[in-house]
């Protein structure tokens, strides 16, 4: 397949060079700069006979990649309106600590309807004050407040819910959407 004098280019690299020495499965390429490196036959490709390294960008080529890259072509995006682009997100904390003084007397029954009557509460005053975006932040846990939420969430028909966005909120966390009528 590759014979010595043959011009390669490596496939992971940035090298090409000529081939000096094939030992079964290694191949040794000289490359332009005269380093001699050892390749495995699969990491490499040949090149035309007659080629140069200077044939890689010639100015025609040159100049149909600039002409390609500064076409003038037009891109759909979905226009949102500036005041809905930087329209605050509301943040619920349903952690415990920041809902009672003190929750050593609760029982696990009484924490959990603390937070659902908490998120209930802010989803409908969000609703009425219509606001677009709430992210409750109710942690990881065993995801049992997480189903109850989803639970609520399913009882309304205009709004979605998803897992809030990593990078700024991490796991423990659920965005939800509320549609507004244009009332």
């Amino acid at each position: 397949m590759y014979e010595i004098g043959d011009i390669v280019a490596v496939l992971d690299d940035d090298l090409s060079g000529k081939i000096i020495r094939i030992k079964s499965n290694k191949i040794t390429i000289e490359t332009v700069d005269g380093f001699e490196l050892d390749f495995e036959s699969k990491e490499i490709v040949k090149l035309k006979d007659d080629f140069s390294p200077s044939e890689i960008f010639n100015s025609k080529s040159f100049h149909s990649v600039l002409a390609e890259k500064s076409d003038k072509q037009k891109h759909s995006f979905v226009k949102t309106k500036s005041k809905e682009r930087y329209l605050p997100t509301m943040e619920v904390d349903l952690h415990l600590k920041h809902l009672v003084k003190n929750e050593n007397h609760l029982t696990s029954h009484d924490k959990k309807n603390i937070q659902l009557d908490t998120a209930k509460h802010k989803l409908e005053y969000a609703i009425k004050q219509k606001i677009q975006k709430i992210v409750f932040i109710h942690g990881v846990g065993e995801g049992v407040l997480k189903m109850e939420l989803e639970y609520l969430f399913n009882r309304y028909d205009n709004i979605k819910f998803y897992d809030a966005e990593y990078k700024k909120y991490g796991f423990g966390d659920t965005e939800v959407y509320i549609f507004q009528n244009k009332n």
